[in-house]
């Protein structure tokens, strides 16, 4: 789970021995055509109505890069060591700004290549604008990993089958999907997930989305791993 992007300034004071452990050039990450890169702790861009985040903000992390050729082909280079608790959350994000009973549709396709070590899932981090409401979609995992919460069911939704968790991590709530079957590629209808939490659960109101985040949660990846976007698309209407 990612801290939502207005809380990084008070992540960053908390814990200024982080950035210690950032200080690895560019040339550490894998070569790549990149029109962008940054191995920055916070490092950020944006790109044709994407942005790009290093976003590197659990405690002991290693050193990670990322790499854009453009918002919705991107990639991160990480190194984090292998112990317990999360890294990073390399993303990138769509600003959406809308409430969910405006929305007519809001769907995401999404295509990576990724490890076979380390410890980390892929998900879609989506957040109302107050950032009271946290909806985690993890399409994939590998190693000891798992969502916060209790577990709430499984349930077919958007073109997938889930299993549901929810908690609360003292922020504020956190409604997690993991997919039954992992997957590298695929199309997640998303608004169909965020009415069934709204309407058929009654766990939120009518919230206005404030953004759709996709990436790696990485809690461990020794020795360097590669995480790649092949293909990102978010749109809404």
């Amino acid at each position: 789970m990612a801290p939502n992007i207005l809380s990084r300034i008070g992540t960053v004071l908390a814990a200024p021995a982080l950035a210690l452990g950032i200080t690895v050039g560019v040339a550490s990450a894998p070569a790549h055509a990149a029109i962008w890169s940054s191995c920055d702790q916070w490092g950020n861009t944006t790109l044709n109505g994407y942005i790009l985040y290093n976003n590197i903000w659990g405690s002991g992390a290693g050193s990670q890069c990322v790499w854009a050729n453009s918002g919705t082909n991107w990639g991160a280079w990480a190194n984090h060591p292998g112990t317990g608790g999360i890294k990073s959350y390399p993303n990138a994000k769509k600003v959406v700004n809308k409430p969910i009973d405006s929305l007519r549709s809001l769907t995401s396709s999404y295509n990576v290549t990724v490890p076979s070590a380390g410890a980390y899932n892929t998900s879609y981090d989506i957040w109302d604008t107050d950032y009271d409401y946290e909806i985690m979609l993890w399409v994939n995992q590998y190693g000891p990993v798992g969502p916060l919460g209790g577990p709430q069911g499984t349930v077919s939704l958007g073109g997938h089958t889930w299993n549901v968790y929810k908690g609360d991590n003292g922020a504020n709530e956190v409604f997690s999907f993991l997919r039954t079957s992992h997957s590298t590629s695929g199309t997640v209808n998303i608004l169909p997930i965020l009415d069934w939490i709204k309407d058929t659960k009654g766990w939120m109101g009518n919230e206005t989305i404030g953004d759709v985040q996709f990436g790696y949660e990485i809690t461990s990846s020794p020795g360097g791993l590669d995480f790649r976007t092949n293909n990102l698309t978010v749109s809404n209407s």
